[in-house]
């Protein structure tokens, strides 16, 4: 059986077990505070162009999402995001569980606009009876596997400045994201048009990970303070740090998205050839296929895709989902099978 359900089954990539080997017995400060997190940190500043960022390293992407945005939202506040967005669909409450509200906004292929952002501010800020928009948060790549463009995001970011609100883009897949032939943001172009961003390792290569990056120390001056109080500071933070000094070196962690990518697109192509429909416009690592009832049994014999949703009456939204480690030979079993369909 091939899976192709996901992008995290598997472990992490050969530099960063050999990584981990070679530093296995080293003695380092506990919490994040050890020589691996700060030249990781170092690495991610130099690769996205920010040398005055403030960088922590988290364990998941949910976790780094809720206390990203319970840091810097007032009690009163909300954050405002796509219908679709994975803090709202795929995160079981869990920023609502620290008292904040999803503001979801009307989405067109899993991404909302600079204009969107204006009307909500204008109908809800000063209104003390509903929660109020403090902030916005967009995927980069979406929920959907589609990615913004340098005007789309310039256009938000935009927004976002105008109305006083912090713009957050959580980027679990952010490696795919700027691998997309769709987008002409590069690492450093996209990090001038956000104030905060994440660096998604869990799904690009670690075997757990995310990065916090604040453009502005101050912005959240003691965001340890809530790392701790949401439990997510790690007692052996080199275990985070390692990983990232091997992830970010050379341009690995680039390298890997495209890897992901090119390996989806094949499998786009075929689908393609074949006649099948696809849901979502997607060029990053997700695939999104409609596929009938016959079509879904038959690929189930030999793969395991993910149901994403009901299509009408014997159809199925059906994701196939590639990694940095998607190997050719998988692909090509898969892009045969659908063109046998």
């Amino acid at each position: 059986m091939l899976y192709f359900s996901c992008d995290y089954l598997e472990g992490c990539h050969p530099r960063i077990l050999e990584a981990l080997q070679a530093t296995n017995l080293e003695q380092t400060v506990g919490y994040g505070e050890d020589p691996h997190c700060a030249h990781a940190a170092a690495l991610i500043r130099e690769a996205f162009a920010v040398p005055e960022a403030a960088v922590h390293f988290l364990v998941g992407g949910t976790q780094a999402n809720l206390t990203v945005i319970a840091s810097l939202l007032a009690p009163y506040e909300g954050v405002l995001c796509a219908h679709t967005g994975h803090i709202g669909v795929h995160e079981t409450g869990a920023v609502e569980a620290t008292g904040h509200k999803v503001l979801p906004l009307p989405a067109t292929a899993g991404k909302i606009t600079g204009s969107q952002v204006r009307e909500a501010v204008r109908l809800q800020a000063d209104f003390e009876h509903t929660v109020r928009p403090g902030m916005v948060y967009v995927s980069m790549s979406t929920e959907l596997g589609t990615v913004y463009t340098c005007e789309e995001l310039s256009d938000l970011y935009a927004a976002c400045r105008d109305c006083g609100l912090p713009l957050y883009v959580d980027g679990a897949r952010l490696a795919c994201a700027l691998a997309s032939p769709d987008t002409d943001l590069t690492p450093e172009t996209f990090a001038s048009l956000c104030d905060v961003f994440t660096v998604g390792g869990t799904k690009n290569g670690a075997l757990f990970g995310e990065a916090v990056v604040f453009r502005r120390p101050d912005m959240v001056p003691r965001f340890r303070y809530m790392i701790k109080r949401q439990g997510g500071m790690l007692a052996k933070g080199r275990l985070l740090g390692i990983q990232f000094e091997a992830l970010m070196a050379d341009g690995l962690y680039f390298a890997l998205g495209r890897k992901a990518v090119e390996q989806a697109l094949r499998i786009r192509a075929a689908l393609t050839e074949r006649g099948i429909p696809l849901a979502i416009d997607s060029s990053t690592n997700q695939q999104f296929a409609i596929l009938t009832d016959e079509q879904r049994e038959t690929l189930a014999r030999d793969f395991v895709l993910e149901f994403w949703e009901e299509a009408g009456p014997g159809r199925s939204v059906m994701r196939a989902c590639t990694s940095w480690a998607t190997p050719d030979e998988a692909v090509d079993c898969l892009c045969k099978a659908i063109r046998d369909l």
